[in-house]
């Protein structure tokens, strides 16, 4: 017998300031539609089910990656073809790039609410 799954689409949640911001912002990276959107928590879709959420924290402190004062705790991962170019994608929807990079293949970014993450070539 073939167990079933207790749950599915999971949803990685990040804490954030402002989660309409953020859900905007991670909506034109990954060209997902907002698939709900309020004050106080927005989600991202695809429509195979991926998604990611958005939630207000009030006195919200962004990591400061690549220290561990105030740690990353997760941080995403996402393929890109061309870095360059992925880079300034990010750049124009309110990215910062992060001064610390360790490696060639991938780079590190921070969203809009200063959370890492990495624009990874195949």
């Amino acid at each position: 017998m073939q167990a079933m799954a207790i749950a599915r689409f999971p949803v990685v949640v990040l804490d954030c300031p402002d989660p309409q911001l953020l859900a905007e912002f991670y909506s034109a990276l990954l060209d997902w539609p907002i698939a709900s959107n309020d004050p106080d928590m927005c989600f991202v879709r695809a429509e195979y089910g991926d998604g990611i959420g958005f939630q207000k924290v009030e006195g919200y402190h962004p990591p400061q990656w690549p220290g561990q004062d105030v740690p990353q705790q997760m941080h995403i991962d996402v393929a890109v073809d061309d870095l360059d170019t992925a880079e300034t994608a990010v750049l124009g929807l309110g990215a910062t790039k992060h001064e610390h990079q360790p490696g060639t293949s991938f780079r590190v970014f921070l969203d809009p609410a200063g959370h890492p993450f990495c624009l990874c070539s195949d």
